[in-house]
């Protein structure tokens, strides 16, 4: 491996680090003034994409590490929401990471690649997990906001919601539905509903 490879790959770091300002801009449109980062969705993605899997019996990290990449392609591309996609279709998840792994040592570059492939072909049972766990951490996300004055959010749980595939997923969706945002904090501290 030489020095400009793993030049490269800083840079790519740096870039990642762009994810952690970089808003959901659906959000705005359901009256949220500062929502979620790209970054803070794809953490509990991942997070969510590993519990589906594992209830599923795919391969947990494999569905993991599809969610963290699954919107890298937004250093580029900004997160296009639905409405913005009607007049300008976002970049090519495939193309745009190509891009920025082009300067990588073949190992990573190839590795980065084929996970992306895999996403969005959405038809290994991982990706199918790390799919709807994408949409589950959407709902659970409108479920906060609107446990926060935001009733707009509900376009957004409901959309999600209808999304879910795998019946862990819908489930779990279910799950939360039936819960308020603060009842994980209740049963911690011992109290009864």
């Amino acid at each position: 491996m030489t020095d400009q490879d793993l030049t490269e790959v800083a840079h790519f770091l740096w870039e990642a680090g762009t994810l952690k300002s970089a808003r959901r801009t659906g959000w705005w449109m359901a009256g949220v003034r500062d929502p979620e980062s790209v970054a803070e969705h794809a953490w509990r993605t991942s997070v969510i994409a590993s519990v589906i899997a594992t209830l599923e019996g795919a391969d947990a990290a494999r569905a993991a590490h599809m969610a963290v990449w699954h919107d890298s392609q937004e250093t580029r591309t900004g997160d296009v929401n639905h409405l913005g996609k009607k007049y300008a279709a976002p970049g090519d998840p495939e193309a745009v990471t190509a891009d920025q792994t082009a300067g990588m040592p073949e190992v990573l570059r190839t590795a980065v690649r084929a996970l992306v492939a895999e996403y969005e072909a959405k038809e290994s049972p991982e990706a199918i997990c790390a799919r709807d766990a994408d949409k589950l951490e959407c709902m659970l996300q409108g479920l906060e906001y609107r446990g926060q004055g935001y009733t707009s959010a509900q376009r957004w749980i409901d959309n999600s919601r209808a999304r879910i595939v795998t019946e862990s997923g819908q489930r779990l969706a279910d799950e939360l539905l039936a819960q308020s945002p603060l009842d994980w904090l209740r049963a911690a501290m011992g109290e009864k509903p």
